[in-house]
């Protein structure tokens, strides 16, 4: 293990201030009492931002991330949105390896910091492209010099952020629980959130909700167009989660239950949020009036051109 750099660690050290806990609502809704967790109100604006800055923390500690370090990550928007800022903001360089799929929103901020972006543009054989980014990341290993991959699908300091910060909030604010539908993409969130709350509330049910298409519980791949939600991989975070059922959701109910969220709850959020919502409001209950929370990622301004776009379609 390397040395940590203690000018960089204690730079680290304070920035972890700026992850201050986000705010549980109840919204009106028959038959059950209903709470959104607002992860979009974190400081970069998504659920994102606490994985981010562990991965980054931790790896300081660890003396893996040098003042001179590259770091270098594959992200659809949240990830690297938050990494991009944490990097700058302690002098690092950040790589960013994207795909077309990528919000007009998340690439502006990119382009606004100190990050360097890679495009990969072609597909993999499930329709996507994560197989191809992780194929650029390994490339940008072998042939750069000092260079970290913070690899969110397997990093258990995303776990631990989840763990020790969003399940410790939910804790905090309530006395029990009966359901949690959590979105799932590295299942960095479900595995780290699934169990504290399973310890905390022995007999609270967790629900993973994932996109139609989407490899992480073995179904068929198929093209997805809504980032956030959803892999062309099995992620290796995903084996840690303590999960009691799965959801899938159809992109085009992703975006019906978006509006509803925004029309009837007045709550602008993405992609993944919006799954959790119609998976909530479309779940057999087995108890009469349960408490049930959902977390909402990420905010919904970053998918005004695709989700909130009356002519876009994922048709």
């Amino acid at each position: 293990m390397n040395t940590p750099n203690q000018r960089l660690l204690k730079r680290v050290e304070d920035l972890g201030a700026i992850l201050r806990p986000t705010p549980v609502v109840r919204l009106r809704y028959p038959c059950m009492n209903l709470y959104a967790k607002l992860e979009y109100c974190s400081v970069v604006g998504s659920i994102k931002d606490r994985p981010a800055y562990y991965m980054l923390r931790d790896g300081i500690r660890q003396g893996a991330i040098q003042q001179g370090t590259t770091v270098v990550e594959s992200s659809s928007g949240n990830t690297s949105s938050a990494l991009a800022v944490f990097c700058q903001l302690l002098g690092l360089t950040f790589i960013a390896v994207v795909d077309p799929n990528i919000q007009g929103h998340y690439l502006g901020l990119l382009k606004s910091t100190s990050t360097q972006i890679e495009y990969v543009t072609e597909q993999d054989d499930s329709g996507g492209y994560l197989n191809n980014r992780l194929k650029k990341v390994r490339e940008l290993l072998e042939t750069w010099d000092d260079i970290l991959w913070t690899n969110q699908y397997n990093n258990s300091s995303a776990m631990t952020a989840h763990y020790q910060l969003t399940a410790g909030e939910i804790i905090e604010t309530f006395s029990e629980l009966d359901y949690v539908f959590v979105g799932v993409s590295t299942a960095g969130t479900i595995a780290g959130v699934s169990q504290r709350l399973k310890y905390h509330f022995p007999n609270v049910k967790v629900v993973a909700v994932d996109a139609v298409g989407s490899r992480i519980f073995g179904q068929a791949p198929k093209l997805r167009r809504i980032p956030g939600i959803g892999s062309s991989i099995v992620p290796g975070l995903l084996k840690h989660a303590l999960i009691d059922d799965v959801v899938h959701v159809t992109e085009s109910d992703t975006i019906k239950a978006c509006h509803e969220l925004l029309w009837e709850h007045q709550i602008l959020t993405g992609g993944s949020s919006g799954s959790a919502y119609h998976a909530v409001t479309n779940y057999r209950y087995s108890k009469l009036n349960p408490t049930v929370l959902f977390l909402c990622a990420d905010r919904g301004t970053a998918y005004m051109d695709t989700i909130y776009n009356p002519d876009w379609s994922v048709s």
